[in-house]
C-alpha cells in the first residue's frame, strides 16, 4: 500500500508582536516610570551639595546683593527686583539642568536608560519633575526673601510673583534639557548661555522698554519667552489683581516650557544600535 501524502500543517498563528523600541516617541507617558526617573535624579543631586547650593542659594544671594547695591535708591530695587526675581531662577536652572543632563549623556547613563522599557516622554518628564521640585523650593525662597525680608514693594499678590518665578525656573529647566543635546562637553553647554540666554536678557525689557527699541528688535523680543516673564512680573508690580495681560504672559511662558520639553524629547536617541 502506498502511504497517502502528508497533509501540510496549517501555518502557525502569528505570535505577539515584538516589543517596540522603548524610546519610541509614541509611547504613552507612565506615571510610575516618570516618578522613578525623578527619584533617581533627586538621589543623585542629594550627593552633589554644590549643585544644590547653586540652585537654592545663588538667586537669593544675588537678590540680597542687588538690594544693597541700590541701598540709597530703594525705588530702583522695586522697579527691577521683580523682573530679576524671574530671571535669576531661569538662568540658574538652565545652567544646572544643561550640565547635569549632559553629564548623563556623556557617561552613558541615558544610553542605558533608553535600552530599558522607558519611553522618551517618561525620561523627559522625570527630569522635569525632579528639577521642577527644586525650582519650587528655589522660587519660594527667592520670593519670600525679596518680599518679606528685602522689602520689595509689590501692588499685587506675592503668590502671583511666585507663580511667574516658578514658571521661569521650569522654562530654564526645559531649555537646559534641550541644549544639552547639542553640546559635547560641559564647557560647550555653558557656551550655549550667550546664545540662548543673553539675547533674551537684553531684549526682555529689563534695560529699556520694549516699545522704545528699534522695530526689528522689538519684533524679535515679541517672540522670546523671557519678555513675557518680565511683563508678567511687572503686571504684579503695578496691578492689584489678575489682568488679561498677566494671564497671557503666564500662558505664553508655560506654553514655551511645554513646547521646549516636547522638542527636547525628540533629541533623545540611542547612539549605539
Amino acid at each position: 500500500m502506498t502511504t497517502p501524502p502528508a497533509t501540510p500543517e496549517p501555518p502557525a498563528a502569528p505570535g505577539p508582536a515584538a516589543p517596540s523600541d522603548p524610546s519610541a516617541p509614541g509611547r504613552l507617558l507612565s506615571p510610575a516610570r516618570t516618578t522613578a526617573t525623578a527619584a533617581r535624579v533627586l538621589r543623585q543631586l542629594r550627593h552633589d551639595p554644590r549643585t544644590i547650593a547653586l540652585l537654592i542659594l545663588v538667586p537669593c544671594v544675588m537678590l540680597f546683593l542687588l538690594r544693597y547695591v541700590f541701598d540709597g535708591t530703594p525705588r530702583t530695587f522695586d522697579s527691577i527686583g521683580a523682573s530679576l526675581l524671574g530671571i535669576f531662577p531661569l538662568i540658574t536652572m538652565f545652567l544646572v539642568t544643561s550640565i547635569a543632563t549632559l553629564r548623563e549623556r556623556t557617561s552613558g547613563t541615558l544610553e542605558r536608560l533608553l535600552a530599558l522599557p522607558l519611553g522618551k516622554a517618561d525620561l523627559i518628564a522625570g527630569y522635569a519633575l525632579a528639577f521642577g521640585g527644586l525650582a519650587v523650593v528655589q522660587s519660594a525662597l527667592a520670593t519670600g526673601l525679596a518680599v518679606w525680608l528685602l522689602g520689595l514693594d509689590v501692588t499685587g499678590s506675592p503668590w502671583l510673583l511666585l507663580l511667574v518665578a516658578l514658571l521661569d525656573a521650569l522654562l530654564g529647566t526645559a531649555l537646559g534639557l534641550f541644549v544639552s543635546a547639542f553640546a559635547a562637553s560641559e564647557f560647550q553647554a555653558v557656551q550655549f548661555m550667550p546664545a540662548v540666554i543673553f539675547p533674551q536678557l537684553l531684549l526682555c525689557g529689563l534695560f529699556a522698554p520694549r516699545d522704545t527699541m528699534q522695530p526689528a528688535l522689538e519684533a524679535v523680543s515679541d517672540v522670546l519667552p523671557m519678555s513675557y516673564a518680565v511683563d508678567g512680573m511687572n503686571e504684579v508690580l503695578t496691578h492689584t489683581g489678575l489682568t488679561g495681560t498677566f494671564v497671557r504672559d503666564v500662558l505664553v511662558v508655560a506654553g514655551c516650557a511645554l513646547l521646549v520639553l516636547v522638542v527636547g524629547a525628540a533629541t533623545l536617541r540611542r547612539r549605539t544600535p
